[in-house]
């Protein structure tokens, strides 16, 4: 069965046990998602299942993606995912909900971590920077020499450097879901989730369990 669904980050809260400790809790609003395609190895040469979220305006989508929906009497989706699986059980047209996961079970979590912009190497990978005495006002966050009269005479690529932060693709991994709402497709997992309010979640069932 695929345990697989799109969602958007609403936001966090807390949630007690019964001995009181309170946990830190994502919830998302995640479906209800629509099976769009069928990947088989047949055809295409692995298996997976496409699903679709978020019903949209139809004059949003393009002719190519309108048609891809209309073949199989599907409302106009924004947002459309792929996800592995070895025996896609489902059948295009078939709508997936929060309760194929229940409580306790453990889901890994992506999205896009939230864009910092253009970031000095203090912030972006936790230099120390320089002292700030000895007439060094402006070294303090500065990432010192580069290979500067050694061998090779170079900088090496890939080195730690100011640079672009934030906007990538981030996985949390092995998250325990402690809220199932199948009413407002809602879910709620123990622990903090990449991105901003409102941001697009992939939900799948954790690869390292």
């Amino acid at each position: 069965m695929l345990k697989g669904l799109i969602g958007k980050k609403i936001g966090m809260t807390q949630i007690f046990d019964d001995a009181g400790v309170a946990y830190p809790v994502t919830i998302i609003e995640a479906g209800p998602c629509y099976v769009t395609q069928i990947r088989r190895p047949e055809k295409e040469g692995y298996s997976a299942v496409q699903l679709g979220f978020s019903e949209v305006n139809p004059k949003r989508l393009t002719s190519g993606e309108l048609g891809h929906l209309k073949a199989n009497e599907i409302p106009p989706l924004r947002f459309l995912r792929e996800f592995r699986t070895k025996s896609p059980d489902l059948n295009v047209g078939d709508k997936v909900t929060v309760e194929v996961f229940s409580l306790g079970d453990r889901v890994d979590v992506v999205g896009t971590s939230k864009g910092k912009g253009f970031a000095g190497v203090v912030k972006r990978y936790h230099f120390r920077g320089g002292p700030k005495t000895h007439g060094a006002s402006d070294r303090t966050r500065a990432p010192g020499s580069s290979s500067s009269t050694t061998t090779p005479g170079r900088v090496y690529k890939g080195t730690r450097r100011s640079g672009h932060m934030g906007q990538e693709r981030v996985t949390a991994q092995n998250l325990k879901v402690v809220l199932v709402d199948a009413e407002r497709n809602l879910i709620g997992v123990h622990g903090a989730v990449p991105g901003p309010k409102g941001g697009l979640i992939l939900i799948k069932e954790a690869r390292k369990q």
